[in-house]
């Protein structure tokens, strides 16, 4: 019998396969399908989802969590509009990822074709890297170079445009595709810091009263946290993990100072950034939030990024794990703060803060509606502590860092340097397909929620268990009761945040073949949270609903503006 030919589509996918691809996110329609389903031939998983958005963000979170580029399909046109969020969310993080896009036969170009867009310049400005092969023989380097430039240096996005001709072009010796032999990208080209910068930095740290370790998810995704632990344990220094640096070292460590931030925050005078950036979410290293005396230690792999902002920086610039093992081997210059007053100080703050945080989730009996803290204090106790967190929602996220703690790292993902609604899906699904073994849970506002609830389809589909409660308090950061939302609402007057009170996210997940739970106290939230912790391979959902909050004035801690220039 006559063989049959082979295509584009079949090298495109043993050029994935030979750069160790085993899973890819995407949304398939003309011209990609052949490309998933070659990727399937392959032995490579393909996770159909429901909107190129969150195939895009489960890609940059399997990046992150993987360590290599996730990957993610999409059509052309509005299929990569849609999945440009994906790649500016991984390049706003520094996580891996690779966009491949069907896109417009090469001799149609200019002619108006089906779903016809410039997508390699509509791409360039979220890549590092962005191309599209000049000929069909040129798709393994090209593949390759999007994989290995997604990965070297910081970490970031790339894109692949592939035409349909390329696709669909018939390679009559299959065998050509077979004996294709391609350099896997394996470990980062990596370097240490200068050795004065690291002498200096010694000298900083000697002489620092009251030093702080700030970690961020650059050194989560380092994999650092063996460094850090023997740092932190031979200094006694205190550490701040940022949102995703939690686990890295375990919050339950002695020295975490998570619950005093804003008291370590103003008191530092040296400050050790590990995989940390003096962006929003640190306050731009300025003040009030620090002193206007502070002096920060940076490492990062990315020369450019350190000094940002105008703070007094000492840059150390290299992989995360070399310099820390370069401060490490000048222990006997590290002294230890073991006695050190300012730490005695924070940790009892520490104290204090948990204190209260445990008060207010007592508040009210078994019966009383729900609030972020009764709802967290109820599911703490009942979820085991080795489970991957997924967190999105303003208030939701904000709240919950302070409520659950992270003992591993890369166990928690949330909305990050963009602070992106929409990921927690994605999110989600990415996590468990990494961690085939772990419970994953995700706590989402409903707001957020709402923009990705139909990919509960696609993780009941894929066979992926996840556990979704969603914090249900009818609005965008504060929505209103039902009897205020019907007057507002018959007034014309609807406030622009409000959601429908209620709403019964629930029966989503019922009506796409999953469990699904309504509750409103804690008595009901912990009967369905036990339900849904013995149903192993069911996707569920419990709907918490929780005072509305009403018209509140939308405050949060990062508010505060950014120094102006005093020129």
């Amino acid at each position: 019998m006559t063989q049959s030919l082979a295509s584009g589509a079949e090298l495109i996918a043993t050029s994935l396969k030979q750069q160790g691809v085993d899973i890819i996110f995407g949304i398939v329609g003309i011209p990609v399908v052949e490309i998933a389903d070659a990727c399937q031939a392959q032995g490579i998983r393909f996770i159909g989802f429901r909107n190129e958005q969150s195939a895009a963000y489960a890609a940059s979170a399997y990046g992150y969590l993987s360590e290599r580029p996730g990957v993610c399909l999409t059509v052309g046109g509005p299929g990569v509009v849609h999945g440009l969020a994906g790649l500016l969310n991984a390049q706003l993080n520094c996580w891996p990822m690779v966009m491949l896009s069907g896109s417009c036969d090469t001799d149609q170009i200019d002619m108006g074709a089906f779903q016809e867009l410039d997508q390699v310049e509509a791409c360039r400005s979220y890549c590092k890297y962005a191309s599209r092969p000049t000929s069909v023989d040129k798709i393994p380097f090209v593949i390759e170079k999007a994989i290995r430039t997604s990965m070297v240096g910081r970490p970031g996005p790339t894109y692949v445009d592939l035409p349909a001709d390329f696709i669909q072009y018939p390679i009559e010796d299959r065998s050509s595709i077979q004996a294709l032999q391609l350099p896997k990208v394996t470990a980062n080209v990596k370097s240490q810091a200068d050795s004065q910068s690291i002498q200096q930095a010694l000298h900083w740290l000697g002489k620092a009263k009251q030093p702080l370790i700030v970690i961020g998810k650059g050194a989560a995704y380092a994999r650092a946290e063996e460094e850090l632990n023997q740092l932190i344990n031979h200094t006694q220094i205190p550490f701040l993990p940022t949102p995703m640096g939690k686990g890295v070292v375990s919050d339950q460590h002695p020295l975490c100072v998570s619950a005093a931030r804003s008291k370590a925050l103003k008191e530092a005078d040296v400050v050790l950034l590990v995989g940390a950036r003096l962006n929003w979410i640190l306050h731009y290293g300025q003040s009030p939030k620090w002193s206007t005396n502070v002096r920060y230690i940076h490492i990062d792999i990315h020369p450019e990024e350190l000094g940002n902002n105008g703070a007094t920086t000492l840059p150390l610039a290299g992989d995360i794990r070399l310099v820390l093992q370069q401060l490490l081997s000048y222990k006997q210059q590290l002294v230890s703060l073991s006695s050190n007053s300012y730490v005695t100080g924070l940790l009892e703050k520490v104290k204090e803060n948990v204190a209260k945080t445990q008060t207010s989730g007592q508040i009210g009996d078994d019966k009383a509606v729900l609030t972020y803290q009764t709802a967290f204090t109820v599911i703490k106790k009942i979820l085991p502590q080795q489970v991957i967190y997924v967190s999105e929602g303003a208030n939701t996220m904000d709240i919950a860092r302070s409520f659950f703690d992270v003992y591993e790292p890369r166990r928690r993902l949330d909305a990050g340097t963009g602070a992106t609604m929409g990921v927690g899906m994605g999110y989600a699904i990415a996590a468990q397909c990494y961690y085939p073994n772990d419970r994953v849970i995700s706590i989402v506002g409903d707001s957020a929620f709402g923009f990705s609830a139909m990919e509960l389809e696609t993780a009941i589909r894929s066979k992926i268990p996840l556990l979704i409660i969603v914090i249900n308090n009818n609005g965008i950061y504060h929505g209103l009761d039902s009897k205020d939302y019907d007057q507002s609402r018959n007034s014309n007057i609807l406030p622009s945040t409000s959601l429908s009170p209620e709403t019964r996210y629930d029966m989503i997940a019922e009506a796409c073949g999953g469990k699904g739970w309504l509750v409103k106290n804690r008595v009901e939230l912990a009967d369905a949270l036990n339900k849904a912790l013995v149903l192993k391979d069911d996707t569920c959902v419990i709907n918490v609903m929780i005072a509305p909050g009403g018209r509140k004035k939308l405050s949060f801690g990062w508010m505060n503006k950014a120094q102006k220039s005093k020129i």
